[in-house]
């Protein structure tokens, strides 16, 4: 009987700290996801999501050049539309209503950040 094939979630990490994309990436690969691109701001996870059509962009709510609230938005308007979960190294409750009320399908903060629960926010 052949063995069902999973296919790994396609992750973009936007970040503009390299030393976090590096570890965030190692982490997600050895829990079975395939990190097919990172972006140190929003223009740069705009024009990375278009051409590398993530499953899931992993996106910082503080980026240099776009708010991470705008570039979610942006991001569930391309045509197939990639998942979105927020990150950030404060804590969720410090932007109040802003990630309920955003297109992402959650947040996780960095120190928690583990395929887990991006499992868990995806199901």
């Amino acid at each position: 009987m052949p063995t069902a094939t999973i296919t790994p979630v396609r992750v973009l990490i936007v970040d503009d700290h390299p030393s976090f994309r590096a570890s965030a990436r190692i982490l997600l690969e050895s829990e079975g996801y395939e990190v097919v691109g990172e972006a140190a701001d929003g223009a740069e996870a705009l024009v990375a999501a278009r051409e590398l059509q993530p499953d899931l962009v992993l996106l910082d709510v503080c980026l240099p050049d776009l708010d991470g609230f705008v570039v979610a938005e942006q991001l569930t308007e391309l045509a197939g539309a990639p998942e979105v979960i927020l990150t950030s190294s404060r804590d969720g409750a410090d932007y109040g209503k802003s990630v309920a009320d955003s297109s992402a399908r959650g947040f996780v903060p960095k120190a928690e950040l583990s395929g887990a629960m991006l499992a868990t926010l995806l199901a």
